[in-house]
């Protein structure tokens, strides 16, 4: 009955969060420039609730935090399905700012992705590892209050697409999680590897179907959990982006900044 009433309610959101994005047409062609903020710190709507191992905390970044009307309803309707979690989110500076300030070995190889998308990758999982909490794609929406999918006693919990595989657009953990810190460590070793040009295989879900035990992770199928792109589209996450998506930027751009090689000095200045 459950997974009944789940499926039910998330048709109906959809079919409403349909209706606001083709209304989200007019609405920016009659105000092309207009935009609204997403607050990097917000509390929660409601005080109390049951404790959970898992830390009431919603983390989200973008590349910008003016956003269109589509974006912002996305957000607006996430605290709505989670009153009881604070928010947290985070622009491109201040991903770099966390990392340097919390894990400065993972900085270098953060710093040679030259991508956004591969940048957000590895800073989901290391915010998650250091602070736990749960990780939302900017387009990701709920479809169930997130308490009930996440539970009071699991420590860590994974979405499942419909092909069955693992993504990484929602991603729950408790603090010093040892399988994110496995999924930081490979995504690394990509980058130092410096092999790969997609951002999936180097740092997205690729990474994740790879390296975690399915059989031991707890995962829950997105039909009961979370979608994506209800509320908003390409179009509208990235009208102020001119590269556009990861997967149409990573065809200009490598993934991997080369390893700058040490400069040599002159001969004459060589040490002998």
């Amino acid at each position: 009955m459950t997974s009944f009433a789940i499926v039910a309610t998330s048709r109906v959101i959809k079919l409403v969060a349909n209706i606001t994005k083709v209304l989200s047409y007019p609405f920016h062609w009659v105000l092309p420039n207009q935009r609204f903020t997403l607050p990097a710190h917000a509390e929660p709507l409601l005080k109390g609730g049951t404790p959970s191992r898992i830390p009431r905390i919603i983390w989200q970044t973008n590349f910008t935090d003016r956003v269109t009307l589509p974006v912002y309803l996305n957000y607006l309707f996430n605290r709505l399905m989670a009153p009881r979690f604070a928010y947290r989110f985070m622009i491109t500076e201040a991903r770099h700012a966390f990392i340097a300030e919390h894990y400065p070995e993972v900085l270098p190889h953060y710093e040679r992705l030259q991508i956004g998308a591969a940048q957000a990758d590895l800073w989901r999982l290391l915010v998650l590892h250091r602070c736990g909490g749960v990780y939302l794609d900017i387009d990701a929406h709920q479809i169930w209050p997130l308490s009930r999918v996440l539970g009071e006693t699991r420590e860590e919990l994974y979405i499942t697409t419909r092909r069955g595989e693992l993504s990484n657009y929602f991603i729950a953990s408790a603090p010093g999680n040892p399988h994110l810190k496995a999924l930081i460590e490979q995504v690394v070793a990509n980058i130092q590897a410096g092999t790969l040009n997609n951002v999936f295989h180097i740092t997205g879900p690729g990474v994740f179907n790879a390296l975690l035990p399915r059989d031991e992770v707890p995962t829950v199928s997105y039909r009961h959990a979370v979608n994506q792109g209800s509320f908003t589209n390409e179009h509208f996450q990235y009208i102020d982006k001119a590269e556009g998506k990861w997967n149409r930027q990573q065809r200009h751009t490598q993934v991997i900044r080369p390893e700058t090689a040490p400069e040599v000095p002159p001969a004459n200045e060589r040490q002998p």
